[in-house]
């Protein structure tokens, strides 16, 4: 029997590619930002939805994103391995949540989210650590995303 390799997976089986953010969780260097690159196109499609259409779809996206990471981390062994980064996609949609649609705020909102979605301060840090299986993985970047969307509504005001 041969070895399936991970970026046969990926491109493969639907839940590796959606937990691989469409295959940008396979870059070696910095997975995680490339998997927030990826979440940019969704963030195109929705961004001019209704509000509350948007949230019902972040929220689908956060409950695929539990069911994925979950099972394809449970099959690879790995809790959170670096690859898995539709995590990122979410908490880069959160992030954008009612933010202007204009290019400066995209790039905004992608570096406060980058910013803590890497420096995962308290309690970040501790639900990315303690919380396991892919509702853990999930949760750490919706986390992340809070203080960046929080902080992306006050330049919003004040810009």
């Amino acid at each position: 029997m041969r070895t399936v390799k991970l970026k046969d997976k990926v491109w493969q089986h639907p839940q590796y590619f959606i937990a691989f953010g469409f295959g940008s969780g396979l870059m070696p260097v910095a997975p995680g930002t490339w998997g927030t690159i990826a979440a940019v196109p969704i963030y195109l499609l929705i961004a001019n939805d209704t509000w509350p259409l948007y949230l019902i779809l972040t929220l689908c996206a956060f409950l695929l994103g539990v069911f994925v990471s979950n099972t394809v981390s449970k099959e690879m062994g790995v809790h959170d391995y670096s690859g898995i980064v539709w995590d990122e996609v979410v908490g880069y949609l959160l992030t954008m949540f009612l933010a202007p649609f204009q290019v400066k705020w995209m790039l905004i909102g992608f570096i406060l989210f980058r910013l803590f979605d890497i420096w995962k301060p308290q309690p970040i840090r501790f639900v990315d650590q303690k919380i396991q299986g892919g509702f853990g993985i999930m949760l750490d970047d919706v986390l992340a995303a809070i203080p960046a969307f929080l902080i992306m509504q006050l330049l919003i005001r004040l810009i």
